[in-house]
This record gives structure tokens, sequence and C-alpha cells, in this order.
């Protein structure tokens, strides 16, 4: 049995990794990192709010009447979150990799937010995802465009789940997301389909980090397990 595959019904792979200085360092500052974010995402958004940049022709979006659809959004988004957690639970190195690659998108949606500032497409209707507006700060924000923030953050946990039929579920949950914003006029198309390419990359280079140095286990397959994040 190795820190990557666990056992379903053992909880030992996290008492394995502890052992490791470097995991518990690495937890410490993806965590540490990871508050330091959500504290800097309302400051940040707010002022990427002020400014201007091009409206772009979208050929898709005049093609889609604007129509509200942030449930199904909110709950194909956070559904998946609520699984990924459960697997986490079994599961540090899905926990090391998800976390760092968070971090690191993020910070590559920042800049790349700063460098290609967008104005909002026409007939966007407010996102209404309490949890994720809950770090927007207390305007509503649009601008937050390049590249698609709720697109990749489904894709990412795409990515870090490993059971088969979790990386169908989440995988069908991005594709449907992605529509979906474009049919609420969230986002452009460029920006719903370039986060499926950006954060892979991301990940790629994020996962290398999380693992470095600690995750030296050779893996076992499991039924459970027959999907690997690569």
């Amino acid at each position: 049995m190795g820190v990557l595959h666990p056992e379903p019904n053992e909880d030992i792979a996290w008492r394995v990794a502890w052992k490791s200085a470097v995991f518990r360092r690495k937890v410490a500052i993806g965590i540490f990192a990871l508050v330091l974010l959500l504290i800097a995402f309302p400051f940040f958004f707010q002022a990427i709010e002020q400014h201007t940049g091009p409206l772009l022709n979208d050929w898709v979006l005049s093609q889609l009447p604007a129509r509200d659809m942030s449930l199904p959004i909110f709950l194909l988004i956070w559904s998946t979150g609520v699984l990924l957690l459960v697997r986490v639970r079994r599961d540090p190195a899905m926990f090391m990799t998800f976390v760092y690659s968070y971090l690191i998108v993020s910070l590559s949606r920042m800049v790349s937010i700063s460098l290609v500032p967008l104005n909002p497409p026409v007939g966007l209707l407010p996102l209404i995802d309490p949890i994720s507006n809950a770090f927007y700060g207390r305007t509503f924000i649009t601008k937050d465009l390049f590249y698609s923030g709720h697109t990749s953050t489904i894709f990412l946990m795409f990515l870090c789940l490993r059971r088969r039929w979790d990386r169908l579920f989440a995988l069908a949950g991005s594709f449907v997301v992605g529509l979906l914003l474009l049919i609420q006029h969230v986002h452009y198309t460029v920006d719903v389909v370039a986060a499926p390419l950006l954060t892979y990359l991301f990940f790629r280079l994020a996962k290398r980090i999380a693992l470095s140095g600690w995750n030296n286990t050779a893996p076992v397959k499991s039924p459970e397990s027959s999907a690997t994040t690569e």
C-alpha cells in the first residue's frame, strides 16, 4: 500500500505522509499561502473592476440568448468540491496537488486578468454564487474575465480526482459549466476555451512542486482507482 493509493477502508495514508518533514512543511506553506490568497482576493477583484478594456465581438455569444444559469453552475461546481473534499480525507497526495494547483492557477489568473483587461460581454447576467462571491468584495465583479475561474476550478478538480466515475462526473461538469457560463454571458468564449488548457499546464507544474521530496512510495493499483491524474 502506498501513499498515493491508500486502502479505501484504512485511514493510514495521512499518518504515513505526516511522518515526512517535507510533507509537513509543504502543508504549512500551502495552507498559509492559501489564506493569504483568499484575503487578497477582494482587494484584487475590486481593483480590476476599475480597469477598462476592449469589448470583444464574440460570435458564439451573439448566437446565445442570455439566461440566468447561476443555480446549475453553483450546484455543479460545489458538488464536485464536496466530492473532492471527501476523497482527500484518505489521499494526502490529492490534497497537496489540489492546494498547490489552486494557488498557482489563481495567481496565473490574477496576472492574466491584469495583463488582458476586458470589458464584460454584452448581455452579462450577474452570476449568483454565494460561496465564490464572498471573496469578491462588496461590488459585483464583471471584469474577472480571462481566463474563466469557474471553469478552471472544476476542471482542476477533474485533474486531481483519481477514481474513474469521479473524474467522468467532474469532466462532464467542466464542459457543462463552460457552456452555462456562455449562456449567461458571464465570459467570452476565449475565456472558457483557454481555461482548461492553461489549467492543465499549471496543474502539471504544481503537481511536481506539491509531491516532490516526500511522495516516494511506489503506487499500488486498486480497483477503485484505475485512472490517474496524468
